[in-house]
């Protein structure tokens, strides 16, 4: 493309000095001479002009070569014209594209963005969730401490409850075999007596004088009652004791019969508590894949961008290509006007 500050005055000093050096002042070797710089239509218009002013062109052995020199300058300069127009054509297809290409890159970003927010309130919402689980999970553990607790209390009351009722037992048969040795013994004495009376008439003066001697086994026979009698109220104070004790542990037992019913309520809230700990498990699984295809939808986002990318690297290769084989037909140009003029050089001047 041609650059702005060209003016007619620097195009001649150019010509000027290539015909001193006896050089063909076309419109290529005026834009080297000018340092690669300028369009080549505007120089060949001030050439134009610079050759009307002069009265004509000047000729340092004017041949055909010149000719064609300057035939293959206004060639080149087409073509450098057309170059340029489709070097234009095809940077502004490639700003377009570039635009449309940054406007779909900042909508997928922004999408990935939005994405991103969602995956983030996603994982919020999954750790409060789980944060949930967790608190239920302990209290579901602290309530099954609670019911193993209460059942090993109850297993302990049914084993004081067994042994008090092997207690009770236990008295009870020795009250019953205390009072059968006292029938006995009531009996055993009852027999003595009516023996005593039977055997009174005839032995009434061997009784006398043994009667002191029956009198005092009567005596001792009163007191072994009398300490029998002793300890069969002692016996009932024991079996009043031990039905207390039954009566207390029955009391347990119905309390403990009021925990277990207690216990069966907590079994029912356990089982609520598990239906929803399953429920919040099936959450979390949704969740998860959720984000799982929030994932998958991100990195479909990124190999799009990649491939948009790739394309426009492809592009940009493409212009460079371009522009390579522009700058070598213009070299290619610049050395076939250049030819004959050497040629001619070598020649010398014309006469």
């Amino acid at each position: 493309m041609a650059r702005s500050g060209i003016y007619k005055t620097d195009v001649k000093r150019a010509r000027d000095a290539l015909l001193a050096q006896r050089v063909h002042p076309s419109v290529d070797a005026v834009r080297i001479a000018l340092g690669n710089t300028g369009s080549k239509t505007t120089i060949h218009k001030y050439l134009k002009e610079l050759e009307e002013e002069d009265g004509g062109p000047k000729e340092i052995g004017a041949t055909i070569s010149e000719a064609l020199q300057d035939l293959l300058g206004r060639l080149a300069g087409q073509l450098q014209e057309e170059a340029n127009v489709q070097i234009n054509t095809v940077r502004a297809e490639q700003d377009a594209m570039e635009r449309r290409y940054a406007e779909s890159l900042a909508a997928a970003r922004q999408e990935a963005d939005q994405w991103q927010t969602r995956a983030q309130r996603l994982e919020q919402a999954l750790a409060g969730e789980q944060s949930v689980h967790a608190q239920t999970r302990e209290a579901l553990q602290r309530e099954t401490v609670l019911r193993h607790t209460a059942e090993q209390h109850a297993a302990d009351l049914k084993e004081r409850l067994a042994e008090n009722d092997l207690h009770l037992q236990s008295l009870e048969d020795k009250h019953r075999h205390a009072r059968e040795a006292l029938e006995h013994y009531r009996q055993s004495t009852k027999e003595q007596r009516e023996q005593e009376q039977r055997r009174h008439e005839h032995q009434v003066h061997q009784l006398q004088a043994e009667l002191r001697l029956a009198q005092q086994a009567v005596v001792v026979k009163q007191e072994e009652v009398t300490r029998l009698n002793q300890d069969g109220v002692r016996l009932v104070s024991d079996l009043s004791h031990a039905q207390k004790g039954l009566y207390d542990a029955q009391t347990q037992l119905r309390q403990l019969e009021q925990k277990v019913e207690t216990l069966q309520g907590v079994d029912q809230r356990a089982a609520m508590l598990a239906a929803q700990l399953q429920d919040r498990d099936q959450q979390i699984k949704a969740m998860t894949e959720r984000m799982a295809a929030v994932a998958a939808q991100s990195d479909a986002t990124e190999a799009r961008h990649r491939a948009l990318e790739l394309e426009l690297v492809t592009t940009q290769a493409k212009l460079d290509t371009q522009r390579v084989i522009a700058d070598e037909l213009r070299q290619y140009v610049i050395k076939a006007t250049q030819a004959p003029t050497q040629v001619a050089d070598l020649q010398g001047p014309s006469t």
